[in-house]
């Protein structure tokens, strides 16, 4: 059975709580995370990276010289790629690196990498975390009494005062609990999830 500890802010324990284990305690399958890292990391990528070839150079419309008669090599234009200043030849073009994953495997992935993190005791569940006001220096001291250097912090609703003072501390990330996601938690050494965030987590994997 798949039991946590509950901690408020100031690390001390207030309870505990079972964890789904389809979600929290599963086999992890490495591949599964490797295939979807990847997936994530070709969405990202721009695939802007372009030339121009033969017919996007500007100019070459008329023969440099004629046809025969000359010695030289029959030439079209000035701008075949053999030229200075004529387009690429089989240069990049503007693509998508995005390729398809299954529903049931990004759930898996997901499900693989937080088990990982729970097997791994590096997955802490805290009752809340609010802030009064917006300030890193605040958010910082929370942080480091979980003794963590890193750490993807998961809430169950938009926050402004916990995000923005996040934002600016190192190796420290909030997401919502909508959007997390197998890259984020394997990128950053723990895990911190508010209960709400637990629920929420398990509400969607579970069905």
């Amino acid at each position: 059975m798949a039991t946590v500890s509950i901690y408020d802010q100031d690390k001390k324990q207030i309870g505990e709580r079972e964890l789904a284990e389809a979600v929290f305690n599963t086999e992890v399958k490495e591949y599964l995370l490797h295939d979807m890292v990847r997936y994530q990391l070709a969405a990202r990528r721009q695939g802007s990276a372009a030339t121009k070839n033969r017919s996007a150079v500007a100019g070459g419309g008329k023969k440099p010289y004629r046809q025969k008669g000359t010695g030289n090599a029959r030439q079209g234009t000035i701008r075949a790629p053999h030229y200075v200043g004529g387009g690429a030849a089989f240069g990049p073009s503007p693509r998508s690196y995005s390729f398809k994953l299954n529903r049931k495997v990004k759930k898996a992935a997901l499900c693989s990498a937080l088990s990982s993190r729970f097997q791994a005791d590096k997955l802490v569940v805290v009752n809340d975390i609010t802030m009064d006001k917006i300030s890193s220096k605040a958010f910082a001291q929370l942080i480091t009494r979980f003794e963590f250097e890193g750490a993807l912090i998961v809430i169950d609703q938009a926050d402004a005062k916990v995000e923005l003072s996040a934002r600016n501390l190192h190796n420290i990330k909030v997401l919502r609990a909508d959007g997390v996601n197998v890259y984020d938690i394997l990128k950053y050494p723990n895990l911190i999830l508010t209960d709400a965030a637990v629920n929420e987590i398990e509400g969607a994997l579970e069905k």
